[in-house]
């Protein structure tokens, strides 16, 4: 190949989006068809042409960048700050995804607190730890690891539609975190941003009833994520006199429900969502109701997922209800078991080693297979679960596995039920496991339609809490007998 071909290859090759390196190789096909990886934006705004795959050319990566750094300019108000944010967010609505997953790569890699300044702050905290020194050098490394993100993002929340424009944003690219770990931080940074703001003691409580606003209850409908609303008649079984329906709002998103919480009024804990559901049953009487249960509580705001809205926010309910309702003495839930299914598909082998040869045996004649393999138990289950008795062996089984995947099974020193983590999270103990709680498909596809009873004593709740971050998850009596191990 002649000096002239290869300086046409390699331009090509720059103009399509390749490089000059790739671009020889692809000549003499040492490394033809091998893909070059991602550029960082720190080399794409040193570069002169846009490669394949990259959105925004370099002079419009730099003038994007040169927005965003005059949003959080040191001399700029917090005014003049967040409307430079809101010009953004107005670009922002007009951009190609593509476009969009620049901004995010920027706020990722050009606003991260200063390596060297780190370093040094680091170097003297641990030189300054059990000295009088050590107070400030603390205060200081605080400093220098908030990075200039942080500004950012807070500025982006001044502007009054702001705040819906970053949970917008976080739900957008929660999507791509897997396949793009240089989003990270800005996932990091926006949890932590919106734990502090969302938290329950800065949201309104709201009632929800039959005759709040269209617009309201047909979020309701919408946003139902436990059991969904079927009818009208169903709505207005949930809104009836024995129930109570609340919505979390938070003032900057006033129309905007961020949870919805349902509640029924009742005699006794509830062990099916059946007669809950049941349009056609009577209105319970509210004179002889002691027991709040929690049936359905869903997340509105996909950008909010993960974010706890602090630990008190079923407290805030409860306490609530017993101010309306004295007489009311528990306060528990109906909840699903999401995970479970799945769980006992990769660890059924591993639960049948922990059975003794007489109840190995049991099992197995149940099943028809001695003795009796993972496979054959989780089909006797999944065929027949709903009809299963209590003496049934498979049934027997199967509940001790889900006492101990909720009372026992953690991971990174939280539950890996994500149910249980937001309960517990709460403060609730596992209280009572409920056979063909739920006889719904969604309920067998998830747990057998099994059902669970979270309590919460109001006079227990920092204790449970204390206990489950010291790594033991508050369970009953009842789910304790049956994570025998």
């Amino acid at each position: 190949m002649n000096a002239a071909t290869t300086w046409l290859s390699r331009n090509v090759a720059r103009l399509m989006g390749g490089d000059s390196k790739n671009a020889d190789a692809g000549a003499g096909g040492a490394v033809a068809g091998k893909e070059a990886p991602p550029r960082s934006t720190h080399d794409r705004l040193e570069a002169t042409l846009r490669r394949s795959g990259e959105a925004l050319s370099p002079r419009a990566l730099r003038r994007l960048l040169t927005d965003l750094q005059e949003v959080v300019a040191p001399r700029v108000s917090e005014v003049e700050g967040g409307r430079r944010a809101e010009a953004i967010a107005q670009w922002y609505a007009e951009a190609s995804p593509e476009e969009r997953r620049d901004l995010w790569l920027l706020m990722c890699e050009q606003f991260t607190p200063d390596a060297a300044r780190v370093k040094n702050a680091q170097q003297k905290y641990e030189a300054a730890v059990g000295t009088p020194d050590a107070p400030q050098a603390e205060a200081a490394l605080r400093r220098v690891l908030t990075s200039p993100r942080t500004r950012l993002l807070q500025r982006f929340s001044a502007f009054p539609q702001g705040m819906r424009f970053l949970v917008d944003l976080r739900a957008e690219f929660l999507p791509h975190l897997k396949g793009d770990k240089r989003l990270m931080p800005l996932e990091a940074e926006l949890e932590q941003l919106f734990a502090t703001w969302f938290d329950v003691a800065f949201l309104d409580l709201r009632r929800l009833s039959w005759d709040s606003p269209a617009s309201l209850i047909e979020k309701l409908i919408k946003y139902e994520a436990v059991h969904d609303i079927r009818s009208w008649a169903d709505l207005k079984n949930r809104l009836d006199s024995d129930r109570r329906c609340y919505g979390f709002f938070h003032p900057r998103l006033p129309n905007e429900p961020l949870i919805f919480v349902e509640v029924a009024l009742v005699t006794e804990m509830s062990a099916s969502i059946t007669p809950l559901l049941d349009e056609s049953a009577a209105a319970a009487d509210l004179n002889k109701a002691t027991t709040a249960i929690f049936y359905s509580i869903s997340n509105t705001q996909t950008g909010l997922r993960g974010v706890s809205f602090g630990d008190s926010l079923i407290k805030h309910v409860a306490e609530t209800l017993a101010e309306e309702f004295p007489r009311l003495k528990r306060f528990a839930t109906l909840s699903p078991i999401p995970g479970f299914r799945s769980w006992l598909g990769k660890h059924c082998a591993q639960q049948l080693q922990l059975l003794d040869e007489k109840r190995l045996g049991e099992l197995g004649r149940a099943v028809g297979f001695e003795p009796p393999q993972a496979a054959h138990v989780m089909a006797a289950a999944e065929a027949s679960a709903l009809e299963l008795d209590a003496k049934s062996p498979v049934r027997q089984f199967v509940t001790e596995c889900a006492a101990r995947y909720l009372g026992r099974e953690m991971a990174d020193g939280k539950p890996v039920d994500p149910v249980a983590r937001f309960h517990l999270g709460n403060g609730a103990r596992v209280e009572r496991l409920n056979w063909a709680g739920d006889p719904s498909s969604k309920g067998q596809k998830q747990s057998f339609g099994m059902m669970v009873n979270y309590l919460y004593d109001l006079k227990r709740i920092d204790k449970h809490r204390a206990m489950l971050a010291e790594g033991r998850v508050p369970v009953s009596s009842e789910i304790d007998a049956l994570c025998r191990d």
